[in-house]
């Protein structure tokens, strides 16, 4: 098996991981307050890393940072992200969730512009802004609605796109934060800093919640921890470009677990949005992999 390979199926495990761990979540939203949620997320997940980082040889020798500022602002936006998508998934239908969370990439290409000083010609642009379009026409049935469920359903779309606006700032960070830290202190300092982050939450309507949201808001974060560790070894085996087009494949399962488990049917307007922002996203990464190359020739020759 080569190491694209190996890559590319821990990536599809990674993100199926982590659709049904949005899922578990989901299911306790109607109970549980979203910090407590993140809580149990962020501090379950923290047992699954420092084993990951024990059998690796890597702990206690992960709290060696140079950085705790740069972990500090990743685990602020990761915690932001986390929040929102969290509560967001007490309002909005499984599909739409996914499909307005996959527009990432999208602020990220913005982001870096703005805070990198990437260059962002117009064939990106235009790709971005067909993205939106695509949110817009996910959104458009709330649009057209009228009364207090429209209302609720605008803040949590507008919710899953702070998160998604978070979650590409996260990305900036950790864009800054590889060239003077590990995979080990960089994956260990972001599930710490969220359980620290989250359990300030407590004073703020905590409840004791049932046997089977118990079971699974620990289920959650076990497994989302395993998704993080697949998440990072993905990106050890190969490239970015190479991987990241398989964060779309979630939406076939998010489809299932929405109609089987939920009783969501997606209404045509969702199907076709979020064709159009995986189209989008793809076509994203499909462009960022040329001009990997084509700079990186660019460089050989010098």
């Amino acid at each position: 098996m080569t190491d694209n390979i190996r890559g590319i199926l821990l990536k599809v495990t990674a993100v199926s991981i982590f659709t049904v761990m949005m899922a578990l979540i989901k299911a306790t939203s109607a109970e549980v307050p979203t910090g407590q949620q993140v809580f149990f997320r962020a501090f379950f997940s923290l047992l699954v890393v420092i084993g990951w980082l024990t059998a690796r040889g890597d702990f206690p020798s992960a709290l060696r940072t140079s950085n705790m500022f740069g972990h500090m602002w990743r685990g602020l936006a990761g915690a932001g992200a986390m929040s929102l998508r969290f509560f967001a998934l007490g309002i909005l239908t499984f599909p739409e969730v996914a499909a307005l969370g996959f527009t990432t990439p999208l602020i990220l290409t913005v982001l870096a512009a703005l805070i990198l000083g990437e260059t962002v010609r117009a064939f990106r642009m235009i790709t971005v802004a067909l993205g939106f379009v695509g949110v817009l026409i996910v959104l458009w049935p709330t649009f057209d609605g009228y009364g207090d469920r429209s209302t609720l359903e605008l803040i949590g779309a507008g919710a899953i796109l702070g998160s998604a606006a978070l979650a590409a700032l996260a990305q900036i960070f950790v864009r800054r934060l590889v060239a003077t830290e590990g995979t080990a202190q960089i994956v260990f300092y972001f599930s710490l800093l969220i359980t620290l982050l989250s359990s300030l939450s407590l004073p703020f309507g905590w409840v004791i919640p049932s046997l089977g949201a118990t079971a699974m808001l620990i289920t959650a974060g076990l497994i989302g921890g395993v998704g993080q560790i697949c998440l990072t070894a993905a990106y050890r085996n190969a490239p970015a470009s190479v991987v990241a087009p398989f964060d779309y494949t979630s939406m076939l399962l998010v489809l299932a677990i929405g109609y089987f488990w939920f009783a969501e049917t997606p209404t045509g307007w969702t199907i076709l949005g979020a064709s159009v922002i995986i189209v989008s996203g793809v076509v994203i990464i499909w462009r960022e992999q040329r001009l990997g190359k084509r700079r990186n020739r660019a460089q050989s020759t010098h």
